[in-house]
């Protein structure tokens, strides 16, 4: 086997293994969050609000790649629920932030402590040491992939 075809194997096998690890935690998650009878794209909004407060409603699309007519549908359909609400903007007179509300907050209160537990007892097998190690071997990754994507160096 030539050095080339090695390293492709490699690439390989860590990318199989990759997918096949993040599937597992990535359904464990997406379990518990559907065990709280909210949708993925719904829960995903609610606790960037919860976690990071107020965003404008074209900030929300960017962040989760949510085309902008389908966004204000997703945010309506929360609206609807009593989770958010739209505030104006104090720094764009045209824009609107999006908000929860008490019933929002009171929602994910309830359970982002018990989502976060879920998160940590799918990491739990590897140390803090690996995990930092993880954490800046993936950001090379997606760097990387990024830079591949847009012609640049990472």
């Amino acid at each position: 086997m030539s050095q080339p075809d090695e390293q492709n194997e490699l690439d390989l096998r860590l990318f199989r293994i990759w997918m096949k690890a993040s599937r597992a935690v990535f359904d464990n998650v997406r379990n518990d969050i559907e065990d709280h009878g909210i949708s993925q794209e719904h829960f995903m909004i609610l606790e960037l609000l919860y976690s990071k407060g107020p965003h404008p409603i074209q900030k929300i699309s960017e962040i989760f790649s949510i085309p902008s007519g389908s966004i204000t549908y997703v945010v309506d359909k929360l609206e609807q629920k009593g989770y958010v609400r739209r505030e104006p903007s104090p720094t764009d007179r045209r824009g609107s932030n999006v908000t929860l509300t008490q019933q929002g907050q009171a929602l994910l209160g309830g359970i982002f402590p018990k989502h976060a537990e879920v998160i940590s007892n799918n990491l739990s097998f590897i140390s803090k040491e690996d995990k930092l190690k993880l954490i800046d071997l993936l950001k090379a990754i997606g760097l990387g992939a990024e830079a591949l994507a847009n012609n640049t160096k990472p």
